[in-house]
């Protein structure tokens, strides 16, 4: 925990333009002493660090396909992909700042959609592939929440009904990527093991230096390792 004690780096994630900065291991990812307001403002970057990067990239979604975002808001993953994509967001208030950063970032194929991610309209079925960076502890996410230290809560039961409803959403031989922002086994391996879904093992063949150290089919961040947010990720097949 002592990493997270420490002022988190600042990343961005590069969308158009010359931006000063440093280049890092996560591809479009600039290490920068500070995000430029102005660049911000017009939608040519976004403070997003290399772990959650890494969550957006490993979707491995591609021109042509369907894709489902489950838990949207406020946009960083959803803007990254590539394909038709369907930014799902419960809260009114965010899915309008959703709609706001697809926008700025002219994200043009992404639709957002005002829903409960357990609930979803019926047309809403055989994507390719979806997204679930799902609510959680945010135990990996301390240097830059540290107000989460007094009240994190593992979300694990919720975790896995939204993996669950992803899965009655994606075509058979599509893949879901489930990401959450906490180093917390329950929250993270034993909400996959419990969907029973299995794991596409090309994913740590693409990152493997962020491989998970006991789970080597996932790839897990930590902040001291990795100098980034803690992030669990897992590319499952359907």
């Amino acid at each position: 925990m002592r990493a997270q004690n420490e002022p988190p780096e600042t990343v961005v994630r590069v969308l158009r333009g010359e931006v000063d900065g440093e280049p890092t291991d996560v591809p479009g990812a600039l290490r920068v002493a500070r995000v430029d307001e102005r660049a911000l403002a017009e939608g040519r970057v976004w403070p997003q660090s290399r772990a959650s990067q890494v969550a957006g990239l490993a979707v491995g979604s591609r021109e042509g396909e369907r894709v489902l975002d489950l838990c949207a808001a406020p946009g960083g993953k959803a803007t990254m992909l590539p394909g038709e994509v369907v930014a799902v967001e419960i809260h009114e208030g965010r899915a309008r700042e959703l709609e706001e950063n697809v926008r700025r970032l002219g994200a043009t194929n992404v639709r957002v959609v005002h829903a409960d991610a357990l609930d979803l309209p019926a047309e809403l079925t055989g994507f390719d592939r979806a997204l679930v960076d799902a609510p959680c502890s945010g135990l990996g996410v301390l240097a830059q929440r540290p107000d989460l230290r007094w009240r994190a809560r593992p979300l694990p039961e919720l975790q896995l009904a939204l993996l669950r409803a992803a899965a009655e959403r994606v075509r058979p031989g599509g893949t879901i990527l489930y990401a959450v922002c906490t180093i917390n086994a329950d929250e993270n391996e034993a909400v996959v093991d419990a969907s029973s879904l299995e794991a596409d093992m090309s994913l740590v063949e693409e990152w493997p230096a962020f491989r998970h150290p006991r789970r080597p089919e996932f790839l897990l961040t930590l902040p001291h390792r990795d100098h980034t947010s803690g992030f669990f990720v897992a590319r499952l097949r359907v």
